[in-house]
């Protein structure tokens, strides 16, 4: 009901004013809608060109983190020097070895727990970057329909204030009127080219920052019934866990550190080096195997701080966890008020305050002409409907980006690519 109410409004009220508010923009061409101005922003992000390269990375650690220690080869030649009966290198004996080292205490699941905690994060990333794309493009996308319209707007009231300018030297002229009315006609008018061409300016940037977004030049315009299409929406239900994406990256993080204190306890298990080889006894030229373990004492560093530190990095990333499900529930519901609000100020401002706004400016000209109104209730008439217009314009784009930003918290990953939580 409050969509086709919204529709209804939008219509009636803006069919008035869509020549001034959108004739004034780039050249006709196919309308470039925002699901199109997002898929071009995507073709060239660098944010979202590093989370891709984030997940590469992750994929490769992840492979990294599953390979076994590499073996070691060695090879001896003794009693090559020395005193007495070791004096010269006439007997020297050589040993070649090869060396095994043997993880023990689950080092190697450890690391690959490690690495796939940091896989599923690196993909986290990446949808957080494609939902502040989202926002952000919808932000500029918004801002640059808004100045083109701000611009429209502009151009209108100086037509008006030329066409007040005409019927006051007509007045003067006709002796019905002082020159005074004729002077500040020009004042107004002379404010209102100055306003046209700020407008202009800030409508050329608009445009050009959006186009630095998407990576590429628009040729046509944007989508003028998207920007002036008010719907209806409901308070925003997360799932159970509170799966949105900041919460999620939380918990991932989390997810991490636990994984990297279990490879900590892991460590302090040492491992252990089998080794074995051939030596060749030159004074009898005979051959024997040789066989060694090697396993390093844990004098030093027992391990123990690592596992402190790992122990207060995951406990820290719990409490993180909890700090963003807290803020995201709050900014969520201050994000539902501000789309509340800035719906009900849309639908005002492009409705009954429109309208009423036209309709008083409309009387006051035809007023103005028959001589039954003096030139400041004209001039007030003006200011009020160009206030409205503006009001308006501020209204729809504030209410697109109360609504972009709600999707950009309320975003959560699809159900094929959320992990346990």
């Amino acid at each position: 009901m409050h969509r086709v109410i919204a529709a209804v409004l939008a219509v009636t009220a803006c069919a008035s004013t869509a020549q001034a508010q959108t004739s004034d923009g780039p050249p006709d061409g196919p309308i470039l809608t925002l699901a199109q101005a997002i898929e071009r922003a995507r073709a060239s992000a660098p944010s979202l060109d590093a989370a891709h390269a984030g997940i590469r990375a992750a994929d490769a650690g992840r492979r990294v983190a599953g390979l076994r220690p590499n073996p070691t080869a060695s090879a001896d030649i003794e009693n090559v020097g020395g005193s007495r009966a070791y004096h010269g290198i006439e007997a020297p004996k050589q040993t070649v070895a090869i060396g095994l080292p043997l993880e023990l205490g689950g080092k190697r699941p450890a690391r690959i727990a490690v690495a796939e905690s940091q896989r599923g994060r690196a993909g986290l990333d990446q949808a957080l970057a494609e939902a502040e794309l989202r926002e952000s493009v919808t932000d500029a996308y918004v801002e640059t329909i808004a100045a083109e319209r701000r611009l429209g707007a502009s151009r209108e009231q100086a037509r008006i204030a030329g066409e007040t300018v005409h019927g006051a030297q007509a007045r003067v002229e006709a002796g019905k009127a002082s020159p005074l009315e004729r002077q500040r006609a020009d004042v107004l008018h002379i404010a209102a080219d100055a306003d046209v061409q700020k407008s202009a300016r800030l409508a050329t940037l608009a445009r050009a920052n959006l186009e630095r977004r998407l990576g590429q030049p628009i040729a046509g315009r944007l989508d003028q019934a998207w920007f002036e299409r008010i719907e209806a929406y409901g308070p925003v239900r997360l799932p159970d866990g509170m799966a949105s994406l900041p919460v999620a990256a939380a918990t991932a993080d989390r997810r991490t550190a636990e994984a990297l204190l279990r490879l900590a306890r892991a460590q302090r298990i040492p491992d252990v080096t089998v080794s074995t080889g051939v030596r060749r006894l030159p004074a009898t030229n005979s051959v024997a195997a040789i066989f060694g373990v090697s396993v390093p004492l844990p004098l030093f560093n027992s391990g123990s701080a690592a596992i402190e530190q790992a122990t207060a990095e995951r406990d820290k990333a719990d409490a993180q966890r909890r700090s963003a499900m807290l803020d995201t529930e709050r900014q969520i519901a201050q994000a539902q008020a501000e789309l509340a609000n800035a719906q009900a100020a849309a639908t005002t401002a492009v409705g009954p305050a429109l309208a009423a706004a036209l309709e008083a400016a409309r009387i006051a000209r035809i007023g103005y002409r028959e001589g039954k109104f003096a030139q400041l209730d004209l001039l007030d008439a003006e200011r009020s409907l160009s206030e409205t217009r503006t009001t308006a314009i501020d209204a729809l784009a504030a209410y697109h980006r109360a609504q972009a930003r709600l999707e950009r918290l309320a975003a959560t990953l699809p159900s094929s690519r959320e992990d346990d939580r």
